[in-house]
C-alpha cells in the first residue's frame, strides 16, 4: 500500500471510480443477482475507501480491494435479507491459494462486464432506456453527459434511468449471457451502447479536455470483447473496425495547449498505422455478404479518412457516397449533418449551407452543438464573417467542453476581426 494525503486518497478513490467501477459492479452482480443491491454495495464501497485507504494507506490494487469490500457488502446484506442460505452454492469461491483443482474458476472480469452490458440491454426497457442504463451502470458516464448525447435534459435522463433500473430489478433479470435465440433482440442496443461510450470518450461533451481516452478505451476493449463473441457478425466486424480507425488519431487529436486540432492540420505520420490496417481488414468482412449496416458504413468512412495519404487526398465522393447509402438506412439528423461536411468538400460551402440551414428546422437537432458550428464554418469559408460569427455565438453557448469553448472564441475573434477590416476597407465602385 501507498499512503497519502487525504488528497491524494480522493484522486485515487476517483481515479478507481473511472477506471474499476464497472468490473467491481460486473463482479458484485455475480454475488447478488439483483442490480440494484449490488449498486448499492459498490456505492458503499467507494465510500468506505475514502476512510480506509486514508487510515491505511490507497492500496496496490485498487480495483480488487473495491471489489472485495463491495462484495462483502453484498454478503451481508444477503445474510440481513436471510437468503445467504439459499444461495451459499453461488456466492462460495475460495481463495486462489486454497482452491482445489477441480474447482471451477470465477469468470474473467472481462466476461462479467460484458454480461452486464447485455443485462441492461434487455428488450424489457426501450431502446433508449437500455441504452442509457448501460452507460451510466457500467460505464460510469456521468447523468449530464448521457444527456447530451440523448439531446434531452438531465432531469429527464436522471428519471429515465432509474426507472429502467427499476424495471430490471422487479423482473428479476438472470445474469447470464443471452441465448443465440435471445441475441438479435439485444445486439443493437448493445452495439449502440459501445458506440456512444466511445463517442463520449473520444470528444467529450463538458470538461477540460477533448478527450477522455479512459472511455474510449473501455468502449474498445468491449468491442473487442464482443467481436471475440461473435466474430461472423458483420455490424460487431464494423463497430470495432469504426473505433479502431478514429482512436488510431488519438495522439493527433489536440494541440500542444490543448485545443481541438482540425483533420487537415492533424499529422498522419503519428497515427496507429497497425490499428488502422486492423480495421481496413475488419471494414472489408463487414461489407462483404450483402446490404451493409450502419455500422460497416461509418467505419468505410472513417477508414477513408485514416488511409488517405494526406487531407487534400481524401477521396470526398467517396465518402459522400458512403453517407448517402448510410441516411438511407438510418435517418438521423447528425448523420445528415456530417454528410453535408462532405458535400461541402465536393460540391462546395453555398450548397452545404442549404442543407445546414434546413436542418435547423429539426427540433432533434436544437441544443447539438455541433449544427451552429458547421453552420459558421460554411459561413466563414463563404467570406461572410458577420453571419459566421452569429453562428459561432450560437454554439459557444451550447458547448460545455472548455477546449471547445476556447476554439470556438478563436474562431469567433477572428470573425470579428474580418468584420472590422471590411468595415475599414469597403469595396470600391
Amino acid at each position: 500500500m501507498t499512503s497519502g494525503s487525504d488528497a491524494s486518497v480522493r484522486r485515487a478513490v476517483e481515479d478507481a471510480h473511472r477506471r474499476e467501477w464497472a468490473a467491481v459492479l460486473a463482479a458484485t452482480v455475480r454475488v447478488t443477482r439483483d442490480l440494484d443491491l449490488a449498486e448499492e454495495c459498490v456505492q458503499d464501497a467507494y465510500a468506505a475507501a475514502l476512510v480506509e485507504w486514508a487510515r491505511g494507506g490507497v492500496p496496490d490494487r485498487p480495483g480488487a480491494w473495491l471489489t472485495t469490500a463491495a462484495r462483502h457488502n453484498a454478503l451481508d446484506a444477503l445474510r440481513r435479507a436471510r437468503t445467504l442460505r439459499s444461495k451459499l452454492h453461488l456466492l462460495i469461491e475460495p481463495e486462489p491459494d486454497s482452491e482445489p483443482e477441480s474447482a471451477p474458476k470465477p469468470a474473467p472480469v472481462s466476461d462479467d462486464r460484458l454480461r452486464l452490458v447485455f443485462l441492461c440491454c434487455h428488450p424489457a426497457l426501450a431502446p433508449a432506456a437500455q441504452i442509457a442504463l448501460t452507460l451510466r451502470l457500467v460505464c460510469g458516464v456521468p447523468t449530464p453527459d448521457i444527456a447530451r448525447a440523448f439531446l434531452v435534459s438531465e432531469p429527464t435522463m436522471a428519471a429515465r434511468v432509474t426507472r429502467a433500473k427499476k424495471k430490471l430489478v422487479a423482473a428479476r433479470v438472470p445474469f447470464r449471457m443471452p441465448t443465440p435465440a435471445e441475441l438479435p433482440d439485444r445486439l443493437d442496443s448493445v452495439l449502440t451502447t459501445i458506440h456512444l461510450l466511445f463517442t463520449t470518450g473520444h470528444t467529450a461533451p463538458a470538461g477540460p479536455t477533448v478527450t477522455k481516452d479512459d472511455l474510449a478505451g473501455r468502449a474498445l476493449d468491449l468491442a473487442r470483447m464482443l467481436h471475440g463473441l461473435l466474430p461472423d457478425e458483420r455490424e460487431v466486424r464494423g463497430l470495432l473496425a469504426l473505433l479502431l480507425a478514429n482512436h488510431a488519431r488519438r495522439a493527433t487529436r489536440t494541440t500542444e495547449n490543448g485545443r481541438p486540432s482540425l483533420l487537415a492540420e492533424q499529422d498522419r505520420t503519428a497515427w496507429d498505422q497497425e490499428a488502422i490496417a486492423e480495421a481496413h481488414e475488419l471494414v472489408l468482412g463487414a461489407l462483404r455478404g450483402g446490404d451493409p449496416g450502419r455500422y460497416a458504413l461509418q467505419a468505410a468512412i472513417a477508414a477513408l479518412h485514416a488511409s488517405a495519404p494526406t487531407y487534400a487526398e481524401t477521396d470526398w465522393e467517396q465518402i459522400l457516397v458512403l453517407y448517402d447509402a448510410l441516411l438511407a438506412i438510418w435517418s438521423s439528423p447528425v448523420v445528415a449533418l456530417n454528410r453535408a461536411v462532405a458535400v461541402a468538400m465536393v460540391e462546395g460551402p453555398a450548397t452545404a449551407l442549404a442543407e445546414v440551414e434546413a436542418l435547423e428546422q429539426d427540433e432533434r437537432l436544437a441544443g447539438y452543438r455541433y449544427l451552429p458550428a458547421v453552420k459558421a464554418d460554411l459561413l466563414r469559408r463563404l467570406e461572410r464573417p458577420a453571419d459566421a460569427a452569429v453562428a459561432y455565438e450560437r454554439a459557444l453557448a451550447l458547448a460545455d467542453n472548455d477546449a471547445e469553448r476556447a476554439f470556438l472564441t478563436d474562431r469567433l475573434a477572428q470573425c470579428g476581426a474580418a468584420v472590422r477590416a471590411a468595415a475599414c476597407n469597403p469595396p470600391q465602385s
